[in-house]
C-alpha cells in the first residue's frame, strides 16, 4: 500500500467537489424565455457562470446581464457554494443591465468573435489566444465516443516507408465546409463617433456602420438601453430612431431581424459552432504561434482597427483606460491565505490568472518597444543601451549596459544572463517561501533582439539600484551587504533548492554570511517587502565552463580531463540543471567517494558517507552546493579555505557523473545543434536589417540555410521600386548592386554554413563534418531533412512562412520569395504557476499506479484533475497530462470507452496549447489510436496512425526510432483491416529500424519478426513466415530466453512422466 500523509488523506477529503445542477431562466426575449438546465461545479465562480452563459447556444449573443437568486444579485467573485439559498435544483435568472461605454465596447467585440468563430484567422495570426486543432478532421465526437466519419483505409502515399516527399499542405487540412460563413459584408465603428453631448443626454453611447449581406446600408445606435437603427448616412447625422422602431437589447438581435440573410447565416453558423467539441472553442491561458499559415485575404475588423487606432498603448483593454499595477497584484496574490485547501486553491487560481495577463502585457510591451512605439527612458542613450516603461513594466534590452556584464562574457553574457535569471526566478517561486518576494519576470526575444520585462520594485526609480541593494554585490564581490531578515527568509530556501549557507569576505575583509549566488541582490522596497533579484546564479556553475584557471589541475577528475574540458566558455553563467543535481544526490553509489562495499547499518559509517558526499547532515544525505566557488572576484575567509576546496571537489564529481554518466545516455541530434547554431547567427543578422526589408531579408537567409540554388532571391526588397525600370537596367547589373547595398544581402549559402560550423564549435563544440553542410544543401548522403530544419528555425526564431509546398532541390530559383515569410511573432519564455496540492495527488497517484493499485490512481488522478482546472482552466498542460493518464489507466482497466474520452481531450489541448505539431501531441495521437484500435474502432485507429506518422515524418524524418513503433501499429491495424499489402511494407520497415537502434538480437526485433510471420501466415506464404519464425529463434537463442523455457519445459516433461515413488534427477536450476 502507498505511504501517505495526513495531509494528502485531508486533500482528498477536501477535493471531493460540490455539483450543483442548477436551472437557468434566460429572460432575455421577453416574449419567449427560455429555461434550462446546468450542472456546475461549487467552487464555480459566478463570473465564470456569466462567461459559461456567454458561451451557450441560448445566451450566446448577450454580454450586459446579471445574475439573480431569489430577486438578490449575484457577486461576480463569490463562488456558487458560498451563495446564500443556492442548493440543487435552484433557479437563476439571466437579467438585463443597462450598458455603459465600457459593455457596449465588450459586447462588440464577443459579436465580433461569433462572427468569426469557425474563422481560422485568429489562430494563424497569433491573437486572441486562439490555436488551431485538427483531431475532428478524423474523428467526431459523440457524447464523449469517437467514431469514423467516412475515411478511405488506402495509405496516402507520401507517409508509406521509402517515399522522400513532405508535403505541407496535410499539416493543415481543410474539411469539405471549410470557407467560414459570412454573416456580413462589413461591421465597423461610424465616424460620427463619439457622441456630441446632447446625445449623451439621450443615452447613445456609440455609432455602428453594418453593410448587410443584401448590400444595404444600416447606421446603428448603441445606448444605454440596447441597439437601435438611426437615420443617418455618411455625410448626413441624424441620430433620431428609423423605421421601423426596433429596440434590442443584442446586437445579434436587431441584425437578425434587420437582414434575413444574417438570421439565417448566422443560425447556420451557431449550428457548426455548437457542434465542435468545447475545448475547439475555448481560448488558451497562453497565445501559441504557428510556424506556417495558409495566406487568407485580410478583411475589415472593427474591434481591431479600433483597437489600433485608439491610444490605448500601456492600458488594459477591459479596464477602460486604467493601467494595472502588476507588482501590487502579483504580490497581492501571493501573501493571499493558504492555510486550508480552499484559500489554496483561491491563491493560486488568483497567482495564475494574473501571470497570465502578465504574460500577454509583457508580449505586447516587447513588441511595441522593439516597434518604436514606447518612449525610452534614456533617449539620448544608444539603442542598446535604452530603457523603457510601458503600462506599469520595466523593459530592458539584452544588451551589455555599461559593460556590467564585461566580467563574464560581456553581450553573449547579458542575453544569457536573462534566461538564468528567469530559471532562477521559477525556482524561488516553486519553493514559495511566505515573505520572500521576486519580480514578474518574462523573456521575449523578437526581430533579434531580447527584451527583459519585469514589474517594477515600488521606490527603485527614485535611487540608483546601488542604494537600494541591502543584501548581496552589485560588483562581483568588491562590495558585499547582508540582511539578517533577508538572510533568514532565503534561508528557508537552501534545502529544497541545495543552496549551502557560506562567508564572503567584503571591501574590509570582513566576513558577510550569503545564502544565495554572490549576484543575488535584495532591496527592500517602498512598500516593506523584501525583494531579491539578479538570480542567475541560483543554481550550481558548471566547472567545466568556467573562465577562472583551475588552481589545481589534480582536482579536474579524469573522466572530464580524458573530454577535454575544462574548456573556454564565451560566458561564465554556464550552471549545472537541477535535474542532473538531483539524479546525482539520489544515486550516491556512482561516485567514487562513497566506495562499493559501504555499510549503511552502522553510524559511523552513516556519518563517513554524509561527509564523503559533502551531505550537510551527518544523519543523512543533505547535499547543498556553493554557487560563488567559482565566480571571477569573490573572496573567502581564511578558515573556510579548506570548505571551498570541499565544495570545488563537490562540483567537481557533479561535472564527471555528467560526462559519464548522463550524457552517454542522451543521443545528440545534429539537427538540434544546426538550428541553434543558426538561430545564434539570424539574431545578429537580423539587427542589420531595415524594418522595410524584414520580408526580404529573413527569405534570403532561409535560402542560404536550406536553398539548392546559389541564385540571388528575385525580388526587389524595395516595393516602391518600379520593377519595369528595374527590368530595362537588369542588363547593367543595377538591381543585383541595389541587393549588395544591404549587409544582410551579402551572405551567401558559403558563408553561412561556415558560420554555422564555427558557432557550433565555439559555443557547443560540436564538430560539424564539412560534408554534412555539403549534404544538406544538395540533399544527398544525409537523413536531415531540409522541411525539418525549416520547422526548427522558424519555431526557435519566430519565422511563420507561408503554407504551400517548397521545391528545395531546383539549382535555378531559390525556394523561398519574400512572399513566402508572412509574419514574425515573439517567442515568450516566462514563469508557470501551477495548483501544488494537485501536484501532490499526482505524485501518489503514480506511486499507487506502480504498485498495481489502478483504481486508487484513477481517484487520485481525477481529483488532481479537479484541482488542475480550477487554478489553470481546462485548457493547459497539467490538466492534459491528468487527462493522458487518465486514458492510460482506464486502458490499462479494459475501459476502453473511459479512455477515448480522455485522451481526446488529452489529444485537443495538447494542440491548442503546444501546437498541432509538437512531439506530445503526435504522442497522444498514437495513444489515442491505440485505445481505438482496443475498443473495436479500427478505422478511425488507422487514420490517427496516419496522421502521427506524417507529423514524424515531418518533425524527425523517417530516421528515428519513433517511426518503428508507428510502423509496427500500422502493420498490425492494416492486417486486421485485411490490407496486408501494406501491412507488410510497414512491418518491414519496422523490423528494419528496429534492428538499427536497438540491435540485431533485441527482443523488440523479435516482436516484428512475429508480426511479419502472422501477416505471412494469414496471407498463406509458410516458407515466409517460417523464415521470420527462424528470426524470432535466432534472437531467442542468442539471449538466453530460448535456452530458459527449454530448460523448464524439460524439467516439467520430467515431473509430469516420472512414476510416484522414484525422485526425477537433480537439475541445476539458474
Amino acid at each position: 500500500m502507498p505511504t501517505e500523509s495526513p495531509e494528502h488523506d485531508g486533500i482528498q477529503c477536501e477535493a471531493d467537489e460540490t455539483k450543483l445542477h442548477v436551472y437557468i431562466h434566460v429572460f432575455l426575449n421577453h416574449t419567449n424565455p427560455t429555461l434550462f438546465r446546468s450542472q456546475v461545479s461549487g467552487q464555480m465562480l459566478v463570473a465564470e457562470l456569466h462567461q459559461v452563459l456567454m458561451d451557450h447556444e441560448i445566451s450566446c449573443h448577450c454580454t450586459c446581464f446579471s445574475l439573480q437568486l431569489g430577486g438578490v444579485a449575484l457577486d461576480g467573485l463569490a463562488e456558487l457554494r458560498c451563495v446564500q439559498g443556492m442548493q440543487d435544483a435552484a433557479l437563476v435568472k439571466v437579467v438585463e443591465d443597462p450598458y455603459t461605454v465600457r459593455d457596449a465596447r465588450l459586447h462588440l467585440r464577443h459579436v465580433r468573435d461569433l462572427l468569426r468563430s469557425l474563422n481560422p484567422a485568429d489562430a494563424y495570426n497569433g491573437v486572441n489566444c486562439s490555436s488551431l486543432s485538427y483531431l475532428t478532421f478524423y474523428t467526431r465526437g459523440d457524447k464523449g465516443l469517437i467514431y469514423i466519419i467516412t475515411l478511405l483505409l488506402t495509405p496516402p502515399e507520401h507517409i508509406l516507408p521509402g517515399c522522400k516527399d513532405r508535403p505541407l499542405t496535410p499539416l493543415q487540412p481543410l474539411s469539405d465546409d471549410w470557407k467560414p460563413l459570412q454573416c456580413l459584408r462589413v461591421l465597423t465603428m461610424s465616424s460620427w463617433n463619439p457622441p456630441p453631448g446632447n446625445r449623451k443626454m439621450h443615452g447613445d453611447l456609440m455609432y455602428l456602420n453594418v453593410l448587410t449581406m443584401e448590400d444595404k446600408e444600416l447606421n446603428i445606435t448603441s445606448s444605454t438601453r440596447g441597439f437601435y437603427l438611426n437615420q443617418s448616412t455618411s455625410f448626413n447625422f441624424n441620430p433620431k430612431p428609423a423605421l421601423p422602431k426596433i429596440l434590442c437589447h443584442s446586437l445579434v438581435e436587431l441584425l437578425s431581424q434587420v437582414s434575413p440573410a444574417f438570421r439565417k447565416t448566422f443560425s447556420a453558423l451557431q449550428k457548426k459552432r455548437v457542434q465542435q467539441h468545447p475545448y475547439e472553442r475555448i481560448a488558451a491561458p497562453f497565445q501559441v504561434f504557428t510556424w506556417i499559415a495558409r495566406h487568407g485575404d485580410h478583411t475589415h475588423d472593427c474591434v481591431r482597427a479600433e483597437e489600433t487606432h485608439t491610444s490605448r498603448m500601456g492600458q488594459d483593454e477591459h479596464t477602460a483606460g486604467q493601467s494595472r499595477d502588476w507588482n501590487e497584484e502579483l504580490q497581492a496574490c501571493r501573501e493571499l491565505a493558504r492555510n486550508s485547501l480552499q484559500k489554496r486553491l483561491h491563491r493560486e487560481r488568483s497567482v495564475f490568472r494574473t501571470n497570465r495577463d502578465f504574460v500577454a502585457a509583457a508580449t505586447q510591451g516587447a513588441v511595441a518597444v522593439i516597434d518604436g512605439s514606447v518612449m525610452p527612458l534614456n533617449p539620448g542613450e544608444a539603442p542598446h543601451m535604452q530603457m523603457f516603461i510601458w503600462n506599469n513594466l520595466f523593459f530592458s534590452l539584452g544588451f551589455d549596459i555599461s559593460e556590467h556584464y564585461s566580467p563574464l562574457g560581456g553581450n553573449t553574457a547579458a542575453h544569457a544572463a536573462a534566461i538564468c535569471d528567469l530559471r532562477g526566478a521559477q525556482a524561488y517561486a516553486s519553493v514559495d517561501v511566505e515573505g520572500l518576494y521576486t519580480l514578474g519576470t518574462a523573456v521575449v526575444d523578437y526581430r533579434g533582439v531580447r527584451v527583459i520585462a519585469q514589474t517594477i520594485v515600488p521606490g527603485i526609480l527614485e535611487k540608483n539600484q546601488e542604494q537600494s541593494v541591502v543584501y548581496g554585490s552589485n560588483d562581483y564581490g568588491k562590495n558585499v551587504f547582508t540582511h539578517r531578515r533577508l538572510l533568514e527568509l532565503l534561508d528557508k530556501t537552501s534545502k529544497p533548492l541545495r543552496i549551502q549557507r557560506h562567508q564572503v569576505l567584503d571591501h574590509n575583509n570582513i566576513p558577510v554570511e550569503l545564502c544565495s549566488g554572490i549576484e543575488t541582490k535584495g532591496i527592500l522596497g517602498n512598500d516593506g517587502r523584501p525583494y531579491i533579484l539578479d538570480l542567475l546564479r541560483t543554481f550550481p556553475p558548471d566547472p567545466n565552463f568556467q573562465f577562472q584557471e583551475t588552481e589545481e589541475r589534480k582536482e579536474v577528475p579524469k573522466e572530464c580531463q580524458i573530454s577535454g574540458y575544462p574548456r573556454r566558455h564565451r560566458h561564465s553563467l554556464a550552471s549545472l540543471r537541477p535535474e542532473l543535481i538531483e539524479a546525482f544526490v539520489h544515486e550516491p553509489r556512482n561516485n567514487a567517494t562513497l566506495g562499493a562495499d559501504m555499510e549503511f547499518r552502522r553510524g559511523n559509517l552513516i556519518m563517513e558517507a554524509c561527509e564523503a558526499v559533502g551531505s550537510v547532515s551527518d544523519s543523512c544525505f543533505d547535499i547543498r552546493f556553493n554557487p560563488d566557488v567559482f565566480s571571477p572576484g569573490v573572496r573567502f575567509p581564511s578558515e573556510c579555505v579548506e570548505e571551498v576546496r570541499r565544495q570545488r571537489r563537490l562540483l567537481w564529481d557533479v561535472a564527471a557523473f555528467l560526462l559519464s554518466n548522463q550524457i552517454p545516455a542522451v543521443r545528440i541530434s545534429i539537427s538540434e545543434v544546426i538550428t541553434r547554431s543558426a538561430k545564434h547567427i539570424f539574431r545578429t543578422y537580423l539587427q542589420n536589417v531595415e524594418p522595410a526589408a524584414f520580408s526580404a531579408a529573413v527569405s534570403h537567409f532561409l535560402n542560404c540555410l536550406l536553398s539548392s540554388s546559389s541564385y540571388a532571391t528575385d525580388s526587389c526588397s524595395d516595393e516602391l521600386l518600379s520593377r519595369r525600370r528595374s527590368r530595362r537596367r537588369r542588363s547593367n547589373g543595377s538591381r543585383v548592386a541595389l541587393l549588395a547595398d544591404s549587409v544582410w544581402a551579402r551572405l551567401t549559402p558559403s558563408e553561412l554554413w561556415g558560420r554555422i560550423r564555427t558557432e557550433a564549435g565555439e559555443y557547443y563544440h560540436y564538430t560539424i563534418d564539412r560534408c554534412v553542410c555539403v549534404c544538406v544543401c544538395q540533399r544527398v548522403g544525409h537523413s536531415l531533412q531540409r522541411i525539418s530544419l525549416l520547422r526548427e528555425i522558424a519555431i526557435k526564431t519566430g519565422i511563420q512562412v507561408q503554407l504551400r509546398e517548397y521545391v528545395f532541390d531546383s539549382r535555378h530559383r531559390p525556394v523561398f520569395a519574400k512572399e513566402d515569410v508572412v509574419n514574425i511573432f515573439p517567442v515568450v519564455k516566462h514563469l508557470k504557476a501551477t495548483a501544488t496540492d494537485a501536484t501532490r495527488l499526482v505524485q501518489h497517484a503514480q506511486v499507487a499506479v506502480q504498485q498495481g493499485l489502478l483504481k486508487e490512481g484513477h481517484g487520485l488522478i481525477s481529483q488532481a484533475l479537479t484541482l488542475f482546472s480550477s487554478v489553470c482552466g481546462v485548457l493547459h498542460e497539467d490538466v492534459c497530462s491528468c487527462f493522458r493518464l487518465l486514458g492510460r489507466i482506464c486502458y490499462m482497466m479494459g475501459e476502453y470507452a473511459d479512455a477515448l474520452s480522455h485522451q481526446e481531450k488529452a489529444v485537443m489541448s495538447s494542440e491548442r496549447t503546444r501546437g498541432i505539431d509538437h512531439p506530445q501531441t503526435i504522442q497522444d495521437y498514437t495513444h489515442l489510436a491505440l485505445y481505438c484500435f482496443a475498443g473495436g474502432r479500427h478505422s478511425t485507429s488507422l487514420q490517427l496512425l496516419y496522421r502521427a506518422r506524417y507529423l514524424t515524418l515531418l518533425v524527425t524524418g523517417e530516421d528515428h526510432p519513433q517511426v518503428a513503433l508507428l510502423d509496427s501499429m500500422l502493420g498490425l491495424v492494416l492486417h486486421g483491416l485485411r490490407e496486408d499489402g501494406f501491412s507488410l511494407k510497414f512491418l518491414q520497415n519496422a523490423l528494419m529500424s528496429t534492428a538499427k537502434y536497438h540491435g540485431a538480437t533485441s527482443l523488440k526485433r523479435a516482436q516484428s519478426h512475429h508480426l511479419l510471420a502472422t501477416v505471412y501466415e494469414s496471407k498463406g506464404e509458410f516458407r515466409l513466415a517460417l523464415l521470420e519464425c527462424h528470426g524470432i529463434c535466432h534472437i531467442y537463442e542468442s539471449s538466453k530466453y530460448l535456452k530458459s523455457l527449454t530448460h523448464q519445459k524439460v524439467i516439467n516433461h520430467i515431473d509430469s512422466n516420472t512414476p510416484a515413488g522414484i525422485s526425477p534427477p537433480k537439475v541445476c536450476r539458474v
